[in-house]
């Protein structure tokens, strides 16, 4: 099987998308499968939260400037089978000096196709920043497929219809034709109220099984897992963020090995369109 690499993506903050980043990650490895993480947000906060430490210059920023091998990056994580390649705050500096660089959008997939093409990963993650910014372009331009964590509330819609949008002028441009969504992850779920109910129906009604039927709940063991530097399914393993991260972490291989090997009739996928907030 080739690396596949996916984005963790959404451009409003706040929405389970390092937390999904660093828990999916861990899940899938836990699963026997090889993965590398990169931590593509100036706030570092995948790489703290796996417990190491934000370095000066231990960036994919010399990389995106074609100044270094990305492998030269790699670092492993206490989670067998999962590696990182940690940020630090200059990475922001990518987005003003990537901007001026000939193929600018495509820094990142030119920088990873050695290591995409050795096959030492099943899934390489990228975490994006909460913006549309060169950064979060050069993923979606690097990726096969994005995953869109989305909190379950109100206004849920409006940055799906913005990242749907995206999604449609890269592979319409041809900055990257084979982009899809990969997954919709609904984090933040309060089964006590209606509000989030409805949300979930609603974005359910729009992409349909592009959803994945796995609910993250709220839950303090979550919010407390990245302070002690570890994924939630290490950190108490028996939670229920814990348990949801796994069952997501099934959900999603499970997904990945009928897409791989679909039946000889299967139907053409359905086009996915900008739903209305």
């Amino acid at each position: 099987m080739n690396t596949r690499i996916l984005s963790v993506a959404n451009q409003k903050g706040g929405v389970g998308k390092t937390t999904t980043s660093v828990n999916l990650s861990a899940a899938v490895a836990e699963r026997g499968r090889r993965v590398l993480l990169i931590d593509f947000d100036a706030q570092a906060n995948a790489t703290s939260g796996l417990g190491l430490e934000k370095t000066e210059g231990v960036s994919l920023y010399p990389v995106l400037l074609g100044q270094a091998d990305p492998r030269d990056f790699v670092k492993p994580t206490a989670i067998k089978r999962l590696d990182l390649i940690p940020a630090e705050v200059n990475l922001a500096g990518a987005e003003i000096e990537v901007a001026r660089l000939d193929g600018y959008l495509h820094r990142l997939k030119n920088a990873l196709r050695p290591l995409a093409a050795e096959n030492r990963y099943d899934i390489i993650f990228i975490d994006c920043p909460p913006s549309l910014g060169i950064l979060t372009m050069n993923a979606l331009c690097a990726s096969h497929g994005l995953i869109m964590p989305i909190q379950s509330e109100y206004y849920a819609l409006e940055g799906l219809s913005v990242m749907v949008r995206l999604i449609q002028q890269l592979r319409e441009s041809g900055a990257n034709p084979e982009l899809e969504i990969e997954g919709i992850v609904m984090t933040m779920y309060d089964s006590r109220t209606n509000l989030a109910q409805q949300v979930v129906q609603q974005v359910t009604e729009y992409f349909g099984d592009k959803v994945y039927k796995t609910l993250i709940p709220r839950s303090v063991r979550v919010s407390e897992a990245p302070s002690f530097g570890k994924p939630v399914i290490d950190y108490d393993r028996h939670s229920t963020g814990a348990s949801a991260y796994r069952e997501l972490a099934r959900e999603f291989l499970q997904r990945r090995k009928a897409a791989e090997n679909p039946p000889a009739t299967a139907d053409a996928p359905p086009t996915v369109t900008s739903p209305q907030p």
